[in-house]
């Protein structure tokens, strides 16, 4: 077998499989009490959860959500790979009560596969509500599957899925496949007869993935495919239409239909912006202004200074003490970025997209925008991304792994990395602004260079965005689902970011102890002159590459000094504003996107930077400002 797999999730027990926000993490939680590793799936950007269900001494794995084994996004491709190649001889396929219909192809698919499968009706009390009664017992009958429905958040359902688990986990299911027409069984029959050796799924399900023109299947069979797709999937709908006649009955409710108003694009486009002020208002001013302002604070004036004095008490070498101390050390910089200052702004972000996305609003929010961000290349999804990078541009890089191809994630990228200030800078850059006029002149500038961006990468990168999202009913949201999710995103957090933030250090202090440091300010104060700005402002756009705020800091120190005039300080607004990422960003950067992406990001932004910079000082020079 070519197996790409990491072992840990090779040798699972049980798969949890299903759609996108069903409640699948839930169900994975509920059933290993929290207890989880969290591996990165070898050669993508895809997380994924391993544990064991409690009392069972059962490996479950939470798959990425799927849709279907006609993968578009790169989260489906690894739920697949891993169908595919796992010894997991149990699938649970959670599905949306309300969406049964959309969601029984992928289950009739599941059972093709010949591993056991039980299906989960989650969210039953939310179907039952839209007046949604569903015939389980019938449906346990024609599938030939144990189906259990749950309403997860609250529990219910949940101990009689452990006792299916338990059952099916010892026993082998009787095996069933749908028939999918002549045409397509003669060809199934005949690109089975052509797969050779032992592999975890059937060769029929191999050959209809075959049928299907999936290269995942080519890649393990070593046989070539053809591209029946459409055909295959009208078949699954075909046969779950059929199995479902009579099972799901509706009835009218009077209830006021809210979720449909949120929708509706006169009322949605001002829900939106209000739903977006309350993200901003968690992540830029609870987070990046009050409690960083506080952590930071204490640091500053608590934990920097004792560990300093404790250095200079006990190390001897100025080098060694300037590696962990000092104004650049990894604990007095590093530790103090990543907990003193990012910490609390994703904090708050977390908590904040946790109650957007189980209140049901985020995917309205992307719907509502999706035609808007077309424009540029983009789905409706990237107002995640971008409205996180008003709070950190760091974070919301690493975030951009929401957009479903790459293509949108690296014009999301490069968007964030050159037009999008941080919630630290644009707090200094609002302070220095000389007038409002001066405030407008920059917003302007910035927001024009987005759009220019935005067109120029959607023609370079010919993005042609699909958006694909459920629409889930609007919620109250759980405060333990709120809780749990911003948990497990921390814990991301701290073993992603935490290390860069160490490792930045450690390149400032090689810079210094090397010279380099000089050499760059020499070589920046070149295009700083043509921009009409004085030498001292170098120094400002090299601080700016270590930390965004720290070099409108610097900026803030020339306007109080009265170093620079009204027209330079405008010019020097929007040029920093426009300048390379910071050095924690270029880092996730190369993380995500690779070196040469990230490289070519800093050239850009920093000749948009430059360019902008001299066009705007000629302009304002021409006005009279």
């Amino acid at each position: 077998m070519h197996c790409h797999t990491p072992r840990e999730i090779a040798d699972a027990d049980v798969l949890l499989v299903g759609n996108p926000n069903v409640g699948k993490s839930v169900i994975f939680y509920e059933l290993t009490g929290k207890y989880a590793t969290v591996s990165n799936y070898p050669g993508t950007t895809v997380d994924v959860e391993v544990g064991k269900i409690r009392d069972l001494n059962l490996k479950v794995v939470d798959t990425p959500g799927m849709y279907s084994f006609f993968s578009i996004t790169e989260e489906e491709v690894v739920a697949k790979r891993m169908i595919l190649e796992s010894k997991a001889n149990l699938i649970v396929n959670v599905v949306d009560a309300k969406n049964l219909e959309r969601s029984l192809p992928l289950t009739l698919m599941l059972i093709e596969s010949c591993k056991n499968v039980i299906l989960v009706l989650n969210a039953m009390d939310e179907a039952e509500r839209l007046g949604l009664k569903i015939d389980v017992k019938e449906l346990e009958k024609r599938l030939g599957i144990p189906v259990v429905p749950t309403v997860a958040i609250k529990r219910k359902g949940l101990d009689k899925l452990k006792e299916k688990i338990e059952e099916l986990s010892k026993i082998e299911q009787k095996k069933r496949i749908f028939k999918l027409g002549d045409q397509l069984e003669e060809k199934i029959k005949e690109i089975e007869s052509k797969i050779s050796g032992e592999y975890p799924v059937s060769k029929r399900f191999l050959a209809i993935l075959l049928l299907s023109g999936d290269k995942v299947a080519e890649e393990l069979t070593g046989v070539r495919g053809e591209n029946f797709s459409y055909k295959i999937a009208m078949e699954y709908k075909r046969i779950a239409d059929e199995i479902l006649d009579g099972i799901v009955k509706i009835e009218e409710t009077k209830r006021i239909k809210l979720d449909e108003l949120t929708l509706n694009p006169i009322l949605a486009i001002p829900l939106t912006i209000f739903f977006l002020y309350i993200l901003y208002l968690f992540a830029g001013v609870i987070g990046a202004q009050i409690l960083v302002d506080a952590i930071e604070g204490y640091f500053e004036e608590n934990v920097n200074p004792a560990f300093n004095s404790f250095l200079e008490s006990h190390v001897e070498n100025y080098w060694i003490r300037e590696l962990f101390g000092g104004e650049y050390g990894i604990v007095t910089l590093g530790i103090r970025y990543a907990i003193a200052i990012v910490f609390p702004v994703v904090t708050m972000f977390f908590v904040a997209f946790s109650l957007l996305e189980d209140s049901g609003f985020l995917p309205r929010i992307a719907y509502t925008l999706d035609v808007l961000f077309k424009k540029i290349g983009l789905s409706g999804r990237a107002v995640i991304p971008l409205m996180l990078g008003f709070g950190c541009g760091t974070m919301a890089t690493i975030v951009t792994r929401v957009l479903e191809s790459k293509k949108e994630r690296m014009i999301a990228t490069l968007l964030l990395a050159v037009t999008i200030p941080c919630s630290a800078q644009f707090g200094v850059i609002l302070a220095i602004a000389p007038s409002f006029f001066g405030l407008l002149i920059w917003a302007a500038t910035v927001f024009s260079v987005f759009i220019a961006v935005g067109f120029a990468s959607k023609s370079f990168f010919k993005s042609s965005p699909s958006f694909f999202m459920e629409i889930p009913p609007l919620r109250i949201p759980s405060l333990q689902n709120v809780i749990m999710k911003t948990l497990t995103r921390l814990r991301w957090y701290f073993f992603e970011v935490l290390p860069i933030f160490v490792a930045i250090s450690v390149v400032i202090w090689v810079g210094r102890i090397t010279g380099i440091f000089d050499v760059v300010l020499s070589l920046l104060a070149h295009p700083t002159s043509l921009m009409g700005l004085p030498k001292e402002a170098s120094k400002v756009f090299l601080y700016g590459f270590f930390r965004r705020d720290y070099g409108a800091a610097g900026l803030y120190d020339l306007v109080d000094n009265g170093v620079i005039s009204f027209r330079q300080t405008i010019v020097a607004m929007v040029s920093l504003t426009l300048f390379v990422p910071c050095i924690a960003l270029f880092s996730v950067m190369m993380k995500e996107r690779g070196i040469k992406f990230a490289l070519s990001v800093f050239l850009v932004a920093m000749t948009i930077a430059f360019s902008v910079g001299m066009l705007l000082n000629l302009l304002l020079q021409e006005v009279g400002i």
